[in-house]
């Protein structure tokens, strides 16, 4: 395995379209990285220069300490997962797994123990002898990933791999790949427009919008200090509810006013968000850090507000509560146990965490804390 390198990498496509903006990226040894964002972010485009499938605009990849800038796919040797599974339809599993190791001229003692390891890694040993057209989505995804396996690249490159898969599927094969990523110790790079896929396989995660880079880190820190709006909002389900109102001081001390509420800053918060005072701002809060104060012992009086129930989505161990405050100048989510179900139109009492809340420039919605 290796690690693989991004200096200032760009991809301009003709006549004036940069999709990737001069990104720095350094993939450790063995490490799963993720590619995150909507589409036309320039994830696939990143990927694709990687593996080779793209020409580079401007800057240089490396894998291990090589410079592949001008290396043929082919000889790169790394092995790319798609989305749509690439199998021959003609050939068996076995010669779909089998077929790029004979194009090498590996001996067929070699190819066949090299397929009958993959296949026992994944699990499709009775599925040899089969065509693609007789396998489910999730068995032609596990041929793909052999296919690769066979190879012994160094590196593992996956673009949407289960985009193509319902959600149950979709879910086991997130555990398959992030327990074959373990199993082999391979360097994994894994492109997804899923934050969810992103949150629960990635070592770490790279938030891409409009080809550049807007921040890499490890799932926790990405969720707990996003550096500005954008990733604020793509990580986490739901998105965290984006609030704009100013900074006003009250009997000496700090609040956020909405309009129609007010809640008092935590002490550790004031110091940065101090110079917006009388000063527009927004507010950020996760649907998870919004209480029914009913369930709430000893509330703070200055963290409550007043909001109502518009619609309730019932998911068993919890619910989706979507609100409107009452201005009516916002409307955002909050996410509480199962056993809270108001009724439609309802006004409830709501504790907000404000040890959990975030602020953002209203002009370039960079994070102030």
């Amino acid at each position: 395995m290796a690690q693989v390198s991004l200096k200032n990498v760009s991809k301009i496509f003709p006549p004036d379209v940069e999709a990737v903006k001069d990104v720095n990226l350094g993939v450790e040894n063995k490490e799963f990285l993720v590619l995150v964002g909507p589409s036309g972010c320039g994830k696939s485009t990143t990927l694709r220069m990687i593996a080779g499938l793209e020409t580079i605009t401007r800057g240089q990849i490396y894998i291990g300490d090589k410079l592949v800038n001008d290396v043929p796919a082919k000889d790169r040797n790394i092995a790319m997962v798609f989305q749509n599974y690439a199998l021959y339809p003609h050939m068996s599993v076995f010669e779909n797994m089998a077929f790029g190791l004979k194009l090498r001229r590996y001996p067929k003692e070699e190819i066949k123990r090299r397929v009958k390891e993959a296949a026992q890694i994944l699990g499709i040993e009775r599925l040899m002898d089969r065509k693609p057209r007789e396998l489910s989505g999730g068995q032609r995804q596990r041929v793909a990933v052999g296919k690769a396996i066979v190879r012994k690249p160094l590196a593992f490159l996956f673009d949407e791999p289960l985009s193509n898969l319902d959600a149950k599927f979709r879910g086991q094969m997130r555990t398959e790949i992030s327990k074959l990523h373990i199993r082999l110790q391979a360097t994994m790079i894994y492109v997804t427009h899923d934050q969810i896929e992103a949150m629960t396989m990635g070592d770490r995660i790279v938030v891409m919008k409009d080809g550049l880079v807007q921040q890499i880190a490890d799932p926790t820190s990405l969720y707990d200090h996003p550096v500005n709006k954008f990733v604020a909002g793509f990580i986490g389900s739901p998105p965290m509810n984006f609030l704009s109102g100013t900074i006003k001081r009250m009997n000496g001390r700090l609040f956020f006013d909405e309009g129609s509420f007010q809640v008092k800053l935590v002490d550790e918060m004031v110091t940065k968000v101090k110079n917006y005072e009388n000063k527009e701002i927004i507010f950020g809060i996760r649907p998870e850090d919004i209480y029914d104060k009913l369930f709430v012992q000893n509330a703070p009086p200055e963290n409550c507000i007043t909001a109502t129930c518009e619609i309730i989505e019932p998911l068993g161990s919890e619910v989706y509560l979507h609100l409107a405050s009452r201005s009516r100048k916002h409307t955002f989510v909050a996410k509480v146990g199962g056993h809270d179900k108001p009724k439609i139109n309802q006004d409830l009492n709501l504790v907000l965490d404000m040890s959990k809340v975030h602020f953002f420039d209203k002009d370039n919605e960079q994070t102030i804390v």
